[in-house]
């Protein structure tokens, strides 16, 4: 059995005396889709910012990719891939240029990194659309771009927060379809969502979370399967007292 690509125990996280992670377990298996669903502010987006480096480990372990994050923080940023919750491409850039720019930043060469954009180009389905800028393109050609962008470096793990939030249905299942071919190729994908079919879908196991803990995991079935319900969003009320409202 492969080493874990995520081990947490006992996370915690607080922002100003507000506790936004309180102490949780989870670990993610190499090769799998995880996924955290959960309302806003349940901790998803601080849990996924401690595993990349944007938020420091305040209390607990976590070792992504067999490193303990909190010693080597610089080192785990870099062997991941990132796909934020905010469109942060660069506007001013290409398509093409944009992620010709990332290649430079994991210290590509000139010819590698076009090699390596072109190959992200065809994987997003952007070849036609290399020379347009971000403004140019819909919301789900950004998210697939933003994907591409994070894989220039071959992370062995991508996380995603959020990656199909605001996106038309027929946008969303296209970026499925591009997190599928990922998974089929043994990434590790980390994900947080608002959407029960979207953890369905793609997810091998997930956790669910509210107010900082997870209140259970499993995969989707399972979970359906144990307490009852005919679907997530039937266990996510069951579990909350409340809808999960995307």
């Amino acid at each position: 059995m492969s080493e874990p690509s995520v081990i947490a125990r006992g996370l915690r996280k607080a922002y100003d005396g507000v506790v936004a992670v309180d102490g949780i377990d989870f670990s993610v298996r190499a090769g799998e889709c995880f996924g955290f669903l959960g309302p806003n502010g349940a901790g998803k987006s601080t849990t996924l910012k401690m595993v990349y480096g944007l938020a420091a480990v305040e209390g607990g372990e976590l070792h992504v990719l067999g490193q303990d994050v909190a010693r080597h923080r610089r080192d785990v940023k870099a062997r991941l891939g990132v796909v934020p919750q905010d469109d942060n491409l660069d506007i001013d850039l290409t398509v093409h240029e944009n992620l010709l720019a990332q290649g430079w930043y994991h210290g590509l060469s000139g010819r590698v990194a076009r090699a390596r954009a072109d190959e992200l180009l065809a994987l997003a389905a952007l070849e036609e659309r290399r020379d347009a800028f971000p403004p140019q393109l819909s919301g789900g050609m950004r998210r697939r771009l933003l994907i591409a962008r994070a894989l220039v470096g071959t992370p062995a793990l991508v996380v995603l927060d959020e990656p199909t939030t605001g996106l038309d249905p027929q946008a969303r299942l296209t970026v499925w379809e591009s997190l599928d071919r990922l998974r089929g190729e043994g990434v590790t994908l980390l994900l947080t969502t608002h959407y029960m079919e979207e953890a369905t879908r793609l997810c091998g196991r997930l956790a669910i979370m509210d107010r900082g803990r997870i209140v259970d995991e499993g995969a989707p079935k399972e979970l359906m399967r144990r307490h009852d319900q005919p679907d997530l969003e039937a266990v996510f009320l069951q579990l909350t007292g409340r809808k999960l409202d995307a």
